[in-house]
């Protein structure tokens, strides 16, 4: 490769357009628009050149003859293509040759396979950015976001391109993709507990569905029942690893989470799938002595999953201890009614009880049954305690929180239910935002990586399959 070449071509281009900028700009005295226009000269310049010296740098690598063989057969030279590709530097009109068989058939561009964007319009720089940013925000945003930042500007609709075009290809290659970023997996030092979570998040899906909230009663007026959006629960599941619990403290050390999140389906096989393959990685790498966790909130689905699956059978189950207060605070407004004094003070006294004493789920019962027969209540009243306490019937064997926290063990599913809101909600459910499952799982994709920090090796599992096909 000759390199002055290519340097020839850049330092041209930067001169010829600072040239014609400080021709035509007042540059007498210094100001802030001087000094603005400038930078934004500094910029179209080096955009300029940038653009220019990879255009000579590619074209010193392009096939010379005017033939070529490839899979055994003769293709011969059709013409000289034009097409603009998106670079870090900007748009860049690139002429490539192109071959194809005397029979015809399909056409071969020996410099864009040699460059490793055969189907590709953005350079890998440029995608891996563009993928970045989707994950955070929205095509439009990150269009205006890629203009005000960075040297390419591409648009929206392009974007879009991009991401379905990779959400598509990481579908199809989920299990390629997982064993070559197992290579990067470590557990972090001092992890003393692995912690599993899953719960839901309902999504706007852009399929029809029944009409929420109370009909209208109009009359004369026929209701429509059904709308073009339907909410559906969409899944996440989350790893975490603990160390000791830091002194002063009474939960232990948070070193880092996994996340993953599926749209939603019937029963969620692909969720559940993903989920126990994470689990089958990091327990892979455990230390024999590490303590295993679930924890969930009330769902019964979920439970009924958990319990009945044989691969959590090495796992110590507990319901979120923030999850079993709320019931505790519904338990106890049934009871003494709203706002009531001896609710409040009957409350605070179960819930510290529920931390600090064994079978204090236990007590809760008995004192509820204590009540319900001492007060005279409404229909609605007895129905709402009989039901609080049927949820703590229902789990109390998963409220050992006591001997949980004397071991320093997690007792709440905060991790996942941050992780529902921070992955799936903040950015599948803004104003007016409709979905299909295909689309928000090319998202959800994204966020986990870089919500679980694992957005480099995810990239470099992306790069080495790439250039393995």
């Amino acid at each position: 490769m000759e390199t002055q070449v290519m340097i020839d071509a850049v330092c041209s281009e930067i001169k010829q357009k600072l040239t014609a900028f400080c021709a035509s700009a007042d540059l007498e005295r210094l100001t802030p628009e001087t000094a603005e226009g400038m930078s934004r000269a500094l910029s179209g310049a080096l955009s300029a050149g940038g653009v220019a010296g990879y255009r000579a740098f590619l074209g010193q690598y392009e096939h010379e003859g005017d033939t070529i063989v490839r899979d055994g057969k003769t293709m011969r030279l059709k013409m000289r293509n034009e097409k603009t590709f998106m670079t870090p530097f900007g748009k860049m009109a690139l002429a490539r040759k192109v071959y194809q068989a005397d029979r015809g058939g399909r056409c071969h561009v020996p410099l864009d396979a040699a460059w490793g964007m055969e189907g590709q319009f953005a350079t890998i720089e440029v995608r891996e950015a563009v993928l970045y940013a989707c994950g955070l925000v929205t095509p439009t945003e990150a269009e205006t976001m890629l203009k005000k930042c960075a040297l390419f500007q591409p648009s929206s609709t392009a974007i879009k391109h991009i991401v379905k075009a990779m959400g598509e290809w990481v579908e199809e290659h989920q299990s390629s993709v997982r064993e070559v970023m197992r290579g990067d997996d470590c557990v972090p030092e001092g992890t003393r507990v692995l912690a599993a979570s899953l719960d839901g998040a309902n999504v706007p899906l852009r399929e029809h569905g029944a009409k929420r909230g109370r009909p209208g009663e109009r009359p004369g007026k026929q209701e429509n029942t059904t709308q073009r959006t339907t909410y559906k629960n969409a899944m996440v599941g989350s790893v975490t690893c603990y160390g000791e619990v830091p002194e002063g403290q009474k939960t232990p050390a948070r070193l880092a989470s996994r996340y993953l999140a599926r749209m939603p389906e019937e029963r969620a096989p692909a969720f559940k799938a993903a989920f126990e393959r994470t689990l089958d990685d990091v327990e892979s790498m455990l230390p024999d002595d590490i303590g295993m966790v679930l924890v969930c909130d009330g769902a019964r689905g979920l439970w009924k999953y958990i319990e009945e699956h044989e691969r959590f059978a090495g796992y110590e189950k507990i319901l979120d201890y923030f999850h079993a207060a709320e019931h505790l605070s519904a338990l106890s407004e049934a009871l003494f009614g709203k706002k009531s004094g001896a609710g409040t003070r009957w409350y605070n006294k179960y819930r510290l009880r529920l931390l600090n004493e064994d079978l204090a789920a236990n007590a809760i019962l008995r004192s509820a049954d204590y009540y319900l027969a001492q007060s005279k209540r409404t229909k609605a009243e007895r129905a709402d305690a009989l039901r609080e306490r049927a949820f703590f019937q229902r789990n109390k064997h998963r409220m050992t929180y006591a001997d949980f926290r004397r071991r320093g063990l997690p007792i709440g599913s905060g991790i996942v239910e941050a992780a529902c809101k921070s992955i799936v909600k903040t950015r599948l459910c803004r104003s007016g935002m409709r979905w299909t499952r295909k689309g928000g799982q090319h998202i959800l994709h994204l966020r986990a990586h870089i919500k679980s920090a694992r957005w480099d090796s995810f990239w470099g599992a992306y790069k080495t399959l790439r250039k393995a096909a």
